[in-house]
């Protein structure tokens, strides 16, 4: 595949917390938020995109695994090494993994139908989380699944798999607070770009038929975790 226009856009990537929330501000207005987006049975190639990093180092791993929706098979899998040059900040964490995740989709045989990534899309301080900067810089519709809350509130739900709450933030719908296994703490999906709520969480539903968490996103901490271990450079 080739995602030049997404690699070339972040060759000037910030270096400060200045820098990175002008480009939050310049990037959210082309979100999609919309969509609908694919729907689960027309989506051929679904990606996991995750990071791992080494202990006490800005040392990473980034994978992207593409499964086949309906069988969850592994497709194909990516993973690049790096070290993220952007200090941590609580609501700016995507300028440390971006690049490396786009280094990463760029070298897969073809591009993936959708993305389902590790972290926040409109649920976010600024409502431009990780997966909203991935969806918009590539192109292909994104999805946020937070394994925790990162804002906003919601109401309690039903312990059966596929309840729901909308998780809501300064008086907006940001995500929801998704049921995927019977009386197991919820997930948390918000829209990245280019999918709508209720189709984000059909997509996140059909991908966790015996876990949690998607098994894209399974699969994409199992292969950056291994080639983190794996890599030279890495620490115990």
């Amino acid at each position: 595949m080739s995602t030049s226009s997404a690699i070339a856009s972040a060759e000037e990537w910030p270096r400060t917390a200045a820098e990175a929330l002008a480009v939050q501000d310049r990037l959210r207005p082309t979100v999609d938020t919309v969509g609908p987006g694919p729907q689960p049975g027309e989506v051929r190639r679904v990606a996991g995109l995750d990071v791992a990093y080494a202990e006490d180092s800005d040392e990473l791993a980034a994978a992207v695994v593409v499964l086949d929706p309906r069988t969850h098979a592994v497709l194909e899998h990516s993973v690049v090494h790096g070290v993220a040059t952007f200090p941590y900040v609580p609501g700016l964490f995507a300028f440390r993994e971006v690049p490396a995740l786009l280094a990463a989709l760029e070298r897969l045989d073809a591009a993936p139908d959708l993305l389902l990534c590790d972290g926040q899309g409109l649920a976010h301080p600024r409502r431009f989380g990780l997966a909203c900067h991935l969806g918009v810089l590539t192109g292909i519709p994104a999805i946020g699944v937070g394994k925790t809350q990162f804002v906003g509130t919601y109401e309690p739900l039903g312990q059966t798999r596929g309840e729901a709450a909308d998780l809501v933030d300064e008086g907006d719908v940001v995500g929801r607070a998704l049921r995927t296994r019977d009386a197991v703490k919820p997930v948390f999906v918000s829209i990245g770009h280019g999918v709508d709520l209720d189709t984000a969480c059909a997509h996140v539903l059909a991908l966790t038929p015996r876990y949690r968490l998607p098994e894209t996103t399974r699969q994409a901490d199992q292969v950056c975790r291994r080639a983190l271990k794996s890599h030279p450079g890495a620490r115990s």
